[in-house]
């Protein structure tokens, strides 16, 4: 479960931006995850939990997840589509020749205070 680290990694952030702006409590984190980023949201959520309520400014902070949908663009016929769904192989004319265009992101989207 690699959620835990990436968890640290959030709370870093977050108090740094806090810290940088004068802000004493955050109420709310808003993360952008990919559908294919790896990353389990409710994994996620558990571990944030767990170690927000460690932290004075981020204690009872909620964490929410948009997930965003993972998009692929085919470069023999410029068409996009669903990854998850099709893979790497494009439904439209079979080219395998193929990129991601989103949903493999995690970010912090917004910080509420």
């Amino acid at each position: 479960m690699h959620e835990l680290g990436i968890v640290f990694y959030i709370i870093r952030d977050v108090k740094k931006a806090a810290l940088e702006n004068g802000v004493e409590h955050v109420r709310a984190v808003v993360m952008n995850i990919g559908e294919v980023s790896t990353v389990v949201p409710d994994y996620l959520t558990d571990c944030w939990r767990w170690a927000a309520d460690k932290e004075d400014m981020l204690r009872g902070c909620d964490l929410r997840c948009n997930i965003i949908p993972a998009r692929t663009v085919c470069h023999s016929c410029n068409e996009e589509y669903p990854t998850v769904r099709f893979g790497r192989k494009c439904p439209h004319c079979g080219s395998d020749d193929t990129v991601l265009l989103c949903g493999n992101e995690v970010e912090i989207k917004e910080i509420e205070v």
